[in-house]
């Protein structure tokens, strides 16, 4: 890089920790290559000090010709914190970028963080724009990585792909419009449960969710109190009288549910409790009669279950309803909703990393999903989604698809009636997952700045013609 920047006629310095005796082959001659056009000074505070802001000081205009610093000291292999004379100049280059005298370009990560996290060891240098090579890493995309990455660029270098342990998730093919002769049941029928009158409107964009992303049927159920406020709010949308558990008993006899969602707006009152309860056993599978040559046979079919919201906390605080979770469940928290559930994971995470790899968002997710026995969908611009045989994605919405507007109340219940109304029309629990998360953020960036919750299903028809389905 510093022989190419001075061939262009730029004023180069190069800086090194260690000394080329102690370096790889190739790196040694590039570096002897380099002494024929220019030195090598020691990688010191000092010296670092007064190249990056003597200058600076007395430009005219140094907000033109303000240094660039290439970042190629850790990358990948970093195991340990950044600290004593190398954390000052780390400081130094945050200075730097702070008060506006220059950038930061990284070769492959900034250094600092950890490939496998996404966590700063000790401390880090803040780049605004990070070049990598052959693929990106998983701490590109988790916790710090977007915020001292800066804009990520992936460069080929013509390696074989070899195996991906950690998916990024990708647009799925799968989510296809309806043939034009099915019946509205072969998309699937989701119930959505509500919470007492006047905290309803959860519920409603979850179930606005679940039918604009394909369920054929939509049938939201709440206590007698609030069937007229919900009846005047939806129209599309079926209503059922939910009183409690037993109630909720009844309604699932109906073998045609195949997706329920609980938790938005839910409550945590003795009826939530007991909603959640029959729930969870009510969705381990249905009952559904189907021909055998002259006599009829019983198939036992998978009932999907979203636990989202108010239910994750009734599931924290009672370990009898967390030991009810069984594989065709979904658990959606966001990082408080997680830490209750699992707060030895939680801890874990939030601990200081003081090694790489650093305990990572991937880790804490999938020891939960193994925990939980079920799908764990964590969530954030970061969103991770584990199976329990340790099988996960992130849905990254950072770099080109970053959608901060996402961070509005009521997102995240539209997300849980996206999964659900997937789950209705067939799809895994995981992959329901990975792809209504995908989805989600592509609504939010395709509406923009100015989002709200009511929006995300409405801009769903429009994603899918994007998508070309």
């Amino acid at each position: 890089v510093a022989r190419l920047l001075k061939d262009w006629g730029w004023e180069v310095e190069v800086f090194l920790y260690g000394s080329p005796e102690g370096m790889p082959p190739d790196a040694r001659v590039n570096c002897e290559r380099w002494l024929g056009m220019g030195e090598v000074v020691p990688l010191e505070t000092g010296a670092v000090s007064q190249s990056l802001f003597s200058r600076a000081i007395f430009q005219v205009d140094f907000a033109t010709r303000a240094p660039l610093v290439v970042d190629a000291l850790f990358g990948t292999g970093l195991t340990r914190p950044i600290d004593g004379e190398l954390g000052k100049i780390v400081g130094l280059l945050a200075d730097m970028t702070e008060f506006g005298h220059g950038a930061v370009l990284a070769v492959d990560l900034a250094s600092g963080l950890c490939a496998d996290s996404g966590r700063v060891l000790g401390k880090a240098v803040r780049a605004a724009l990070t070049v990598t090579f052959h693929r990106a890493k998983i701490g590109h995309y988790l916790q710090d990585g977007p915020d001292y990455g800066g804009r990520l660029a992936n460069c080929d270098i013509a390696l074989t792909s070899g195996e991906v342990e950690i998916t990024l998730v990708e647009p799925a093919e799968t989510v296809s419009v309806k043939a034009t002769r099915h019946h509205k049941f072969s998309h699937g029928h989701a119930l959505i449960l509500c919470g007492p009158s006047g905290h309803g409107g959860a519920a409603r964009l979850s179930a606005r969710g679940a039918l604009r992303i394909g369920a054929g049927l939509v049938t939201v159920g709440c206590p007698p109190d609030a069937l007229p406020e919900n009846a005047a709010r939806l129209d599309a949308i079926m209503l059922k009288t939910v009183a409690d558990g037993a109630g909720l008993a009844m309604v699932l006899q109906d073998d045609r549910i195949n997706a329920l969602c609980i938790g938005p707006g839910l409550g945590l009152d003795a009826r939530a409790a007991g909603l959640v309860a029959v729930a969870l056993e009510g969705s381990r599978a249905v009952a559904r009669p189907t021909e055998a040559g002259v006599g009829r046979a019983e198939a036992r079919l998978p009932r999907h279950l979203v636990l989202d919201a108010d239910a994750l906390t009734l599931l924290s605080r009672d370990p009898t309803l967390f030991a009810l979770l069984h594989d065709t469940c979904i658990l959606t928290p966001h990082a408080g909703e997680f830490a209750r559930l699992f707060p030895d994971l939680a801890a874990r995470l939030d601990a200081p990393a003081t090694r790489g790899p650093a305990y990572s968002k991937v880790d804490a997710t999938r020891e939960a999903a193994a925990r939980a026995g079920c799908v764990v969908l964590f969530k954030g611009p970061d969103t991770v989604i584990a199976s329990p045989d340790g099988t996960c994605s992130i849905n990254s919405a950072a770099y080109d698809r970053a959608a901060p507007w996402l961070a509005t109340a009521g997102s995240g219940d539209v997300l849980a009636g996206f999964i659900t109304g997937l789950l209705a029309r067939g799809f895994s629990p995981f992959d329901a997952a990975c792809t209504g998360a995908w989805l989600h953020v592509e609504c939010a960036r395709s509406f923009g700045p100015g989002l709200i919750a009511e929006d995300l299903p409405e801009e769903l028809p429009k994603v899918f013609r994007a998508l070309g389905l």
